[in-house]
């Protein structure tokens, strides 16, 4: 087998088409495009196959929680006649724990179609569980590479939480230093062992969370008789916001406003040795959600399913220290204790249910569960032990990898928001703009979500 690092990347197209059963070349169009929604109809299945493949697996079909007392106490801080109602989907109930076992359940399930013996996955995160939980019930191998350590082979709680959780169901989980050699790895082993890609990024993966948004429109309309104003959606890679818009489309909620949100991480460099266990958030923060927004084909297939900017109707930030807060407040105030990838959306959604009527509704797509690990106690603890201040004032003076300011009080959780056209910009910049098509044009209108002049002053 290739074993040299310049060896697998320069084969790793190869490797990669062969590992997930799509040719991809298919859908290419002459120039920068390709023929998305073909790739996705080819690939993909439809909602009630989705829906009867999770379903017997255990996945699915989650309760949607009114949060009636952190409702409450949003409108604590909102002027009279505002405070819109906040859902939660409690995601949680899921086999293993995460809406990801959604994306997991149709991998897996092609992986044993297609014939392969295995499953491997890239991740550090619930992804990694929820593929070894479903691999599991299907009697197939699997592999979860995780980028775990830094160079003095320290790791964060939850990373290690998910490790133990990811062998806990009979994967072999392969954990190496931040860096390059995470990709290489995969790759490599992908050719060796010739198992299938189980990608968050290929269609299967995207279309198992389409049915996300599928049932938070279909039960809020038994539940309300309409579909909510705003779904907020935590934003790291991009497949869990398109795949929830996908959903809410496919249900007819076409009107329902998609809203990302990440942990901003503003200045940490996802690749940093010196930096990776500088943050406290392992994914859902701005050092995934933003470079796979604007280059979302820097993933592990040829083209990524997931394109946010496809979807996205606006894009907030949440400091380290409101989520860590709101965290707590919905342990006390529901006594709903959940891990922390749901509760960057719902420290957003408590701060922009302030600015919507009371008879508006928002819903928080995902919970997780949360473990030893992944409690915020322990992650706490480990940003004091790496020298990371945490203290109570004004969260906007947080300074990612420095310090963790909680708020003084629920009147202090703000939002920052990333104006869209600075990463459509952002973008352009992995193009030629100088030699564009008028198809390659049609394509950014529908890949940017905008309109031919707002294209025009773009470029």
């Amino acid at each position: 087998m290739n074993s040299k690092y310049s060896e697998i990347m320069n084969d790793k197209k190869r490797i990669m088409m062969e590992s997930v059963g799509i040719d991809y070349d298919a859908y290419e169009f002459e120039g920068i495009g390709f023929d998305y929604e073909k790739m996705m109809d080819d690939q993909g299945y439809q909602i009630d196959k989705i829906r009867e493949i999770q379903k017997k697996n255990m996945v699915g079909n989650t309760p949607l929680v009114e949060l009636r007392n952190i409702t409450a106490y949003a409108r604590k801080y909102a002027k009279k006649g505002y405070g819109a109602r906040i859902f939660i989907k409690d995601e949680a109930a899921n086999l293993s724990g995460s809406y990801k076992a959604r994306r997991a359940a149709l991998s897996v399930y092609k992986a044993k179609e297609l014939g392969y013996k295995g499953v491997i996955a890239a991740t550090s995160g619930n992804y990694g569980a929820a593929v070894a939980a479903l691999a599991a019930k299907e009697g197939l191998k699997c592999i979860i590479v995780q980028e775990t350590f830094d160079s003095k082979n320290i790791s964060q709680p939850e990373i290690l939480e998910k490790a133990r959780k990811c062998e806990s169901y009979g994967a072999e989980v392969v954990q190496l230093s931040v860096g390059p050699e995470l990709f290489y790895m995969f790759l490599k082993l992908l050719d060796e062992t010739k198992y299938f890609n189980a990608s968050l990024y290929s269609p299967y993966g995207v279309n198992g969370v389409e049915t996300l948004g599928f049932e938070i429109a279909e039960k809020m309309l038994e539940k309300e008789g309409k579909y909510p104003e705003a779904v907020i959606v935590t934003n790291a890679g991009g497949g869990n916001l398109t795949g929830t818009a996908r959903g809410l489309k496919r249900a007819g909620a076409t009107t329902t406003k998609i809203i990302g949100c990440s942990v901003d991480l503003y200045g940490l460099h996802m690749a940093s040795d010196h930096d990776f266990n500088r943050k406290s958030f392992t994914t859902g923060h701005t050092g995934f959600g933003i470079p796979f927004s604007t280059f979302p084909d820097r993933s592990d297939v040829p083209r990524s399913a997931a394109r946010p900017l496809r979807y996205m109707d606006r894009y907030l930030t949440m400091n380290q220290g409101s989520v860590f807060f709101i965290t707590e407040a919905l342990a006390l105030l529901e006594g709903m204790e959940r891990g922390p990838a749901g509760n960057t959306s719902l420290a957003a959604a408590f701060a922009l249910a302030q600015e919507m009527k009371e008879d508006e509704i928002i819903v928080v797509q995902e919970t997780e569960y949360t473990g030893a690990g992944k409690h915020s106690q322990p992650q706490l603890s480990f940003a004091k032990k790496n020298n990371v201040e945490l203290f109570f004032g004004n969260p906007f003076d947080e300074k990612p990898g420095k310090n963790i300011i909680f708020p003084i009080d629920g009147s202090y959780i703000k939002y920052k928001e990333i104006e869209l056209d600075t990463l459509r910009k952002s973008y352009m910049k992995h193009i030629n703009v100088d030699e564009l098509t008028n198809k390659d044009k049609e394509f950014l209108i529908e890949e940017l979500n905008i309109t031919t002049e707002q294209l025009t002053k773009i470029l």
